[in-house]
């Protein structure tokens, strides 16, 4: 069974940088699109970015333009998402998924808090 793993989250003083790290349980990772979501208190889930199995980044939130770097590596069926500049609005609980998303491949998430 395919599972997502995020990790890496924690709390940040605005300013700050994190690095989110998604393990895959098996190579399916590999040949598929894979994107980082977030949902922050009383809001829908968004897509903030996502990369192309090639590498290829295929899309950035306006919000994190310029702040946020998606990367993977199919060796390591892992997927990253480096964030520097971190402000308070970035507060979320962030998800790695397939893009377009598999429900059954939801995780638990990584939350991330910015704040001083």
């Amino acid at each position: 069974q395919v599972q997502l793993v995020e990790s890496g989250g924690g709390l940040v003083q605005p300013g700050g940088s994190l690095r989110l790290s998604c393990a895959a349980s098996a190579s399916i990772f590999r040949y598929d699109n894979m994107g980082w979501y977030r949902q922050a208190p009383g809001k829908e889930r968004e897509l903030v970015a996502d990369i192309a199995w090639i590498g290829r980044t295929n899309y950035y939130a306006g919000s994190v333009t310029g702040r946020f770097t998606i990367s993977r590596d199919n060796a390591k069926n892992t997927v990253y998402l480096q964030m520097n500049s971190l402000k308070p609005e970035d507060t979320a609980v962030y998800y790695c998924n397939q893009q377009p998303p598999r429900n059954d491949l939801w995780g638990q998430g990584t939350q991330v808090t910015v704040s001083s």
